[in-house]
């Protein structure tokens, strides 16, 4: 199964491709869509949708893991992000790829097995999984990879994926 992870923002998405083949995870490619500040913020999130488009293209996802949205202190913040998940969503749909949502919690328990893990366990955990010789930078890919490998494990028995529902609004 080929899985499409992605860390949602608007000046950086985070984004890893990765193949899930009888417990194990096999990375395609990795990287982050970038946008400069002071650009125009419709124009940020076209970039966002055309760039993610390429990749959905190129790969063919069987599914997109996203993590799911949660408030921040920062509520401008918070609106840009929700707008580039927006947009993310639209590509994903225009694709017909089903998106799965996962919370930080359940992320750190996939690639750790401990739901209160930190930053850098989780980051060091993806990189043994992924066989990688270093963790992917910036860590927004990092993060992109575990959703990856998060649904991988979440949708890795017929049970599992009896009982996993894909996001819709």
């Amino acid at each position: 199964m080929v899985i499409l992870g992605i860390d949602p923002g608007y000046a950086i998405v985070g984004y890893g491709v990765l193949r899930a083949e009888r417990g194990r995870y096999i990375p395609l490619e990795h990287g982050a869509i970038t946008t400069k500040a002071g650009t125009p913020f419709g124009r940020r999130l076209q970039i966002i949708y055309h760039s993610l488009m390429v990749i959905l293209e190129k790969w063919h996802p069987e599914a997109v893991a996203l993590e799911k949205l949660y408030f921040q202190n920062n509520k401008t913040t918070a609106i840009g992000v929700a707008q580039a998940r927006g947009v993310i969503l639209l590509a994903c749909e225009e694709m017909k790829v089903p998106v799965y949502e996962y919370t930080p919690m359940q992320i750190k328990m996939a690639v750790t097995g401990f739901g209160g893990a930190k930053k850098p366990q989780v980051m060091e955990m993806t990189r043994r999984l992924l066989c990688l010789k270093e963790v992917p930078k910036p860590d927004d890919t990092a993060d992109a990879l575990a959703m990856a490998i998060t649904h991988g494990q979440a949708a890795g028995s017929a049970l599992k994926r009896q009982m996993l529902k894909p996001f819709r609004s």
